[in-house]
């Protein structure tokens, strides 16, 4: 019987550990790739108060690739331009952003905050980055789906 346990133990960890998709390692999936907004998402109380889809037209594309990010937005309601480009670090379930240059709209909000800190909940075709308060708790979110 001691043994019957021990094998089934054995069986239940190895499944567990070993590629059956209930435990992610955030090295099984990469960012590397082009990825389009679905949604937005606001949150109150750790919870999603309200999810804005895109609407007439608007489009927003990031592409990541060997630790450099680069993002466009599209929005024919806004004559401004918006991109930027820079870097990318994931460490930790947590996406870091460091923009190097910008839009003009972009570089006002560049010349406060350089680098741009999210909770990454990553898969493998989808991904949503989460903006924390000083709490660690989720004020604002968007969603991607990966396009190449």
């Amino acid at each position: 019987m001691k043994t019957l346990f021990l094998v089934c133990f054995y069986v239940m960890g190895a499944t567990l550990f070993t590629g059956d998709g209930l435990l992610n390692n955030e090295d099984t999936f990469t960012l590397e790739g082009v990825w389009e907004l679905e949604n937005q998402q606001m949150y109150e109380n750790g919870m999603i108060s309200e999810t804005l889809p895109n609407q007439n037209g608007y489009r927003q594309v990031k592409m990541y690739s060997k630790g450099r990010v680069m993002w466009t937005r599209n929005d024919p309601a806004d004559t401004n331009e918006w991109f930027g480009y820079g870097t990318y670090v994931v460490k930790d379930g947590i996406l870091e952003e460091r923009l190097e240059y910008a839009s003009g709209p972009m570089m006002k909000i560049v010349d406060t905050t350089r680098v741009f800190r999210f909770e990454l909940l990553l898969g493998a075709n989808s991904y949503q980055q989460r903006q924390m308060d000083e709490d660690g708790n989720p004020t604002e979110g968007e969603s991607y789906k990966r396009i190449e």
